[in-house]
């Protein structure tokens, strides 16, 4: 009898670590697949950390990239993920492009231990965690989310972590532990959340 292993996806911030910083993170974990969940895959500061760029260098180092910022990105070209100019994770979330995203870091993470890569350095700071990852977690995915000094902390972690950040408690007499959970991550979400200014404008001229 074939005992079935759990799917864990990891995820990472390339911060403003050294390529070979990163590329020893994702060793560390035996990580052969890098899934960049960036909108833009371009940093001004970092530019190691350009798709092409990084794609090239990741292919000689013997780890596979696949962009998709697309699916999984954190902004959105369609107004209706919007509100007030803030983009809204549970609209990404229903969106059928993100939902495909999923299924293909799923599909992959079968055959590849797949590290999900955005900017930010802090999981908590991030949609990889506060969307991304609570996609994956809601479809029975384990995550991992790997620190910057190299520790793993898991994505239950992160969340009990978050309930401190966001200065609700662990238990709670007329809430379950998923709703104190479900207000942490719409807490954090407004402080994190990408803002689109146009729309925000255009927001303030109607209410004008």
């Amino acid at each position: 009898m074939t005992i079935q292993q759990p799917i864990v996806v990891f995820t990472i911030g390339h911060s403003t670590h050294p390529l070979d910083a990163l590329v020893s993170l994702l060793n560390q974990h035996a990580v052969t697949a890098l899934a960049d969940v960036r909108s833009a895959p371009f940093s001004r500061f970092n530019p190691q950390f350009n798709k092409d760029a990084l794609a090239r260098d990741l292919k000689t180092r013997g780890i596979k990239y696949v962009f998709l910022g697309r699916e999984l990105g954190a902004r959105s070209d369609d107004p209706s993920c919007y509100e007030n100019g803030r983009v809204q994770y549970g609209r990404l979330a229903r969106m059928e492009l993100f939902k495909q995203g999923i299924g293909r870091v799923i599909n992959g993470a079968g055959e590849h231990r797949i590290a999900l890569m955005c900017a930010e350095k802090e999981p908590l700071e991030c949609h990889r965690t506060l969307l991304v990852a609570r996609a994956l977690d809601e479809q029975g995915v384990e995550v991992a989310h790997i620190l910057g000094d190299g520790r793993l902390e898991s994505h239950r972690a992160a969340m009990e972590r978050l309930l401190d950040v966001t200065g609700l408690p662990h238990e709670d007499l007329f809430r379950s532990r998923a709703d104190l959970i479900a207000e942490a991550l719409a807490r954090q979400e407004e402080k994190v959340a990408y803002v689109d200014e146009r729309l925000l404008a255009e927001t303030k001229r109607g209410a004008g």
